[in-house]
């Protein structure tokens, strides 16, 4: 059985849309939702924002609720059935994030095991046929083939393979068995 793994922010989880609400709601800025989807945060905020924003990240509960990508859920029982799924989150930057995390995998995804579940900084520790992640820099020291999630902070990466939505990832897993 091949062995997938995959990232959860802004794969699994659309961490990137809860982040955009705040800085709409909360944040001084002219900035408008179109813009938060043609480049990533740190194109488009000032380092006082971003830092804001990461204080925000590390407080808890903030991964407790964001929402999970449209047919994520679907698509990933249907992949359970046929590949040793992980999932592999870097959860380092954010010490706070780690209850969440597992609290939010274990509510959506309660079909993947605690043991299939690794916590982690870089994930070049990672031994997998796959890695579906949203950052090139996991990608380029991963040994496997490694699938690109699009986001608004990798649309310029031409490097690897991508996927754009869950329906993408069904049809590049799912289609020949």
């Amino acid at each position: 059985m091949l062995r997938l793994t995959l990232d959860m922010d802004d794969v699994l989880a659309n961490t990137h849309e809860k982040l955009v609400e705040i800085v709409l709601a909360d944040f001084s800025t002219t900035l408008n939702r179109e813009d938060f989807q043609q480049k990533g945060l740190r194109e488009l905020l000032h380092p006082k924002q971003l830092s804001k924003l990461h204080k925000i990240m590390d407080s808890p509960g903030f991964f407790a609720d964001i929402a999970v990508k449209e047919g994520a859920i679907e698509t990933v029982h249907k992949l359970s059935r046929y590949y040793e799924l992980f999932v592999a989150t870097a959860c380092m930057e954010f010490p706070n994030s780690f209850r969440d995390k597992f609290d939010w995998l274990k509510k959506h995804f309660p079909f993947i095991p605690w043991t299939n579940v690794v916590f982690c900084g870089y994930k070049s520790i990672i031994q997998s046929d796959y890695l579906i992640d949203d950052h090139v820099r996991n990608l380029v020291a991963f040994q496997g083939k490694g699938i690109l999630f699009s986001a608004p902070h990798n649309l310029r990466e031409t490097a690897y393979k991508r996927v754009s939505s869950w329906k993408e990832v069904s049809e590049l897993f799912l289609h020949s068995i």
